[in-house]
């Protein structure tokens, strides 16, 4: 059951996990890595990363109700997320190298798919646990 309620935790579980993930990884951690890589050049802007997010978690959460996976709680956010996983990954790391001569393309497709398993295998098991929550209210 969607509710709004559902829809603004999912978003906020999101947010604040994946906004900081994404400044530690990109502009802490291996900032430079990722400037050899060209993935950005100059500074990032946070403002357009965080709105970036915030609508990537609305849309995440309106959608997982109409996806149907097998399981409950975790196990079916967990299918959910790195299903839709894939599709970024595709969009992002593999479109990324499509478009790009960088310097070591391997070294950008493990760091890239690392950080976006990390990213949405916690989101599943927020948004499972949010959904699952839910429906034991409404039971």
């Amino acid at each position: 059951m969607m509710t709004t309620k559902t829809i603004l935790l999912g978003t906020l579980a999101y947010t604040l996990f994946t906004f900081p993930l994404a400044v530690v990884w990109h502009v802490v951690l291996f900032k430079d890595k990722y400037q050899a890589f060209g993935y950005f050049e100059g500074e990032p802007s946070f403002i357009i990363g965080l709105s970036t997010i915030l609508i990537q978690g609305v849309v995440l959460s309106l959608l997982y109700p109409f996806v149907s996976f097998k399981g409950r709680g975790v196990v079916r956010g967990l299918k959910y997320s790195l299903f839709l996983g894939l599709f970024f990954w595709t969009s992002h790391v593999l479109a990324f190298v499509a478009k790009q001569a960088i310097c070591d393309s391997i070294l950008f497709i493990a760091m890239e798919s690392f950080y976006l398993l990390l990213q949405f295998g916690v989101y599943g098991v927020f948004i499972g646990l949010i959904y699952a929550k839910e429906i034991e209210e409404n039971v």
